[in-house]
């Protein structure tokens, strides 16, 4: 094994330039198979899940739920915050910054950045919770491809380009993922879900951060600094893909259901024109129907 891990590290650093040797030792990052496989064990339960659980009765696990997303609402918290401090204070370049600059503010950075490599290993828990709860319908192309990516592409980014211009897509999403696991935390609390207006919003939000990050990364293209250009290439091509993935959930769950409301107004249905029927808001009536994407 070692033999293999010594040929394929030789191959990476072959093809990719020298890794970064800050993170040496590092949990996870030495070796990139325990990555690897991490990720196709998450690909096989979302495989094998659902047929597990076929003829079993669904878990409600709704104590664990609001457990887990506040978790990860406050470790969603603390890396927002970590990052943005370190590169206020450390005087990042907004346009373009090297992985080399200020060694305290470096340091800092890759620190918060390995749990933010991390945090995508803990986000798994997100599949195997719709698994236990039987909510099949969620588990789309959409959440596995995002999620068993960014796990896969944060190794990469922590032995290459651990810090610099790549704080700011992490940033972003950590602030994206405190309003989005705070809003799954209270959802699984019954008494708050008829307080919960603003789902709709998570996504705008998200798209709203994937056309930041795409735009942020062109400004080093244009201003460029000492930041490897490859990385910049791929970092657009992969917003690109979550712009089209995320804007078609968005047309898909939200735009054909506007319009399905709108149609059953118009033929007479019961539904009010604020929004409730019966008592029950009428978005909750077809809440079942939408995905959750992170």
């Amino acid at each position: 094994m070692e033999t293999f891990n010594y040929k394929l590290n030789t191959y990476l650093e072959t093809w990719m330039g020298p890794r970064d040797q800050r993170v040496r030792g590092w949990l996870l990052l030495d070796n990139y198979p325990p990555t690897f496989a991490l990720t196709v064990m998450y690909l096989l339960i979302v495989w094998m899940g659902p047929k597990y659980m076929k003829h079993r009765q669904p878990y409600s696990c709704r104590g664990l739920l609001v457990l887990y997303n506040l978790g990860l609402t406050l470790l969603s918290f603390y890396m927002f915050y970590e990052l943005v401090t370190a590169v206020l204070h450390g005087g990042y370049n907004f346009y373009c910054q090297d992985t080399h600059s200020a060694q305290e503010v470096d340091n800092k950075i890759i620190n918060v950045l390995w749990w933010y490599y991390f945090s995508k290993l803990i986000e798994f828990m997100d599949t195997f919770f719709f698994i236990l709860r039987k909510n099949n319908h969620q588990i789309t192309f959409l959440h596995i491809y995002h999620h068993a990516s960014m796990l896969n592409i944060w190794w990469f980014v922590m032995n290459w380009v651990p810090c610099g211009h790549s704080y700011f897509g992490a940033s972003l999403n950590s602030f994206v993922h405190v309003v989005m696991y705070s809003y799954y935390g209270l959802s699984a609390v019954p008494a708050m879900r008829p307080y919960l207006w603003w789902k709709k919003y998570i996504t705008q939000l998200q798209l709203i951060q994937f056309f930041l990050t795409m735009w942020q990364t062109m400004c080093a293209v244009i201003w460029p600094c000492s930041f490897p250009m490859g990385w910049l290439y791929f970092q657009i091509g992969y917003m690109v893909t979550l712009i089209i993935l995320f804007s078609n959930f968005y047309i898909q769950t939200y735009n054909k259901h506007s319009v399905s409301l709108k149609k059953e107004h118009q033929n007479g249905s019961p539904v009010s024109t604020n929004g409730h029927a019966n008592g029950t808001p009428s978005l909750e009536r077809t809440a079942h129907k939408k995905l959750r994407v992170d």
